[in-house]
């Protein structure tokens, strides 16, 4: 574990305030929650994310739409990508999404881009492709979006279905 070597106290209410700079690096933003897990005499805060919690079953998801599509497949948490199928996998896999990207969580639409178009998935991640997005949303939260993206071919309404019924299963999935 790393020192920040920031010292901070504990109110009345048992609060502390996590710094800004930590924060910010940590792109931990307001109304997000934290898990909370003890380490020996450590107490650990780690981001909390719904979606993360199935990504085994999201990649099996993703690798069954690659076998069936054969375009990129991609599923996300508010974060991260958390499954990956498809030959953007080893670049993107694991990785933090971009603003964009979180951008098009929040706006909860489901979209079909498809005449090619500059995509930035990741800060340092941008491809020129046409995508099929549909937002994951549990409990009336926008948790994750899963994407299908193709560099080469136009994308139609079909494969816009296709991430529609994905989405709706995962979002079903997570409320239970």
């Amino acid at each position: 574990m790393k020192s920040t070597g920031v010292i901070k106290r504990i109110d009345d209410l048992g609060r502390i305030v996590i710094p800004k700079e930590i924060r910010k690096n940590l792109r931990i933003r307001v109304g997000e929650n934290l898990e909370v897990y003890i380490d020996g005499d450590s107490i650990v805060l780690k981001k909390f994310s719904v979606v993360s919690r199935i990504s085994d079953l999201a990649q099996e998801l993703a690798d069954s739409m690659h076998i069936f599509t054969k375009y990129n497949i991609i599923i996300m948490d508010t974060n991260d990508i958390i499954a990956c199928s498809g030959k953007l996998k080893k670049d993107i896999i694991n990785k933090s999404i971009s603003d964009d990207m979180r951008f098009l969580i929040e706006k909860r639409e489901k979209m079909l881009q498809n005449h090619i178009k500059e995509l930035k998935l990741l800060d340092d991640k941008v491809i020129n492709c046409s995508y099929a997005d549909s937002t994951i949303i549990v409990s009336g939260e926008a948790i994750g979006l899963i994407m299908i993206v193709s560099e080469n071919d136009k994308l139609t309404d079909f494969e816009m279905r296709l991430v529609e019924i994905v989405s709706l299963f995962l979002t079903k999935y997570l409320e239970e």
